[in-house]
């Protein structure tokens, strides 16, 4: 890919993932127990298992993640990877979001540290004009893809309460991720019926998400370990780009491990939040250049 290449690419990835927000202005827990009979079960109904396994993971506590988005438009590709924590109970989580490397493998760009939390995206190094030191907010629910893109990564919990949308599904059989055995499901989630059945917290992102996307259905794969729990999820969205009215497939997988690992996020307080304008051109230039 040459450099005018990379420059049309990133400028794709802006309308189609983090640029989207920023120049915009309960369920209950269930036992890991009670998720792994619908996973390990003699017949056992895969659409039931997926729907569960948000609930799973609120009983797993906490994990590290690695995410990756790949976005594919006018024959180039570009892959946003991110690597952290997750505290599923009180929806806490940071990433650092890597941006795509330059034609010569050199990164250009420095890394997104990104916090998640209920409602609203935190992010730093992000945005032309914004201060080093200061943080950008955005309401996930202002969002027209409700944050299952934006950021350059999924939150995973919200990954999860995609899945209680699951209208069909069929068990894949048997395999392994990260050396662990897994049960593999590939089905159809609808956006719609997700952001019925999803917590609090998620119903409003979920809900914009189904209006905002090209289509509410979300095909997926997803691995789940013999607890019920959630290994790896590949969710694939089409979103419109704003500035070409054109459908842009963008693949979202999310890896789990190392259940029960600790997590600090401390989201930051209002002194240190940016309440000034980000200028388009400019967070565009963060990507292209």
């Amino acid at each position: 890919m040459d450099r005018r290449q990379q420059r049309r690419a990133g400028r794709t990835v802006v309308a189609v993932g983090m640029m989207v927000g920023l120049g915009v202005g309960a369920t209950g827990c269930s036992s890991s127990g009670a998720a792994a009979q619908g996973v390990n079960g003699a017949g056992g109904d895969p659409v039931t298992a997926l729907q569960r396994a948000a609930d799973t993971l609120r009983g797993a506590g906490s994990s590290k993640a690695t995410t990756s988005m790949e976005m594919a438009t006018g024959g180039t590709r570009v892959t946003i990877r991110g690597k952290g924590v997750y505290d599923y109970r009180r929806r806490l989580g940071q990433l650092t979001v890597i941006l795509p490397e330059d034609p010569a493998g050199t990164s250009e760009h420095r890394p997104i540290t990104e916090l998640l939390a209920p409602g609203a995206l935190f992010m730093k190094n992000r945005g032309a004009g914004v201060p080093a030191d200061k943080w950008v907010r955005v309401e996930t629910a202002s969002l027209s893809d409700g944050n299952l893109v934006t950021g350059g990564a999924t939150d995973p919990y919200a990954a999860a309460e995609v899945l209680r949308g699951t209208r069909t599904a069929t068990y894949m059989g048997r395999t392994k991720v990260g050396g662990t055995q897994v049960r593999h499901y590939r089905g159809t989630a609808d956006l719609s019926h997700a952001s019925r059945r999803a917590s609090a917290a998620d119903r409003a992102s979920l809900a914009a998400a189904a209006k905002g996307f090209a289509t509410a259905e979300v095909p997926f794969d997803a691995y789940l370990d013999d607890e019920g729990r959630i290994r790896k999820l590949r969710q694939h969205f089409s979103f419109v780009n704003g500035r070409e009215k054109t459908a842009v497939a963008v693949a979202s997988t999310t890896l789990l491990y190392d259940f029960g690992a600790p997590v600090d996020v401390r989201l930051p307080s209002p002194k240190d939040i940016y309440a000034g304008r980000i200028a388009d051109s400019g967070a565009e230039n963060q990507w292209a250049h």
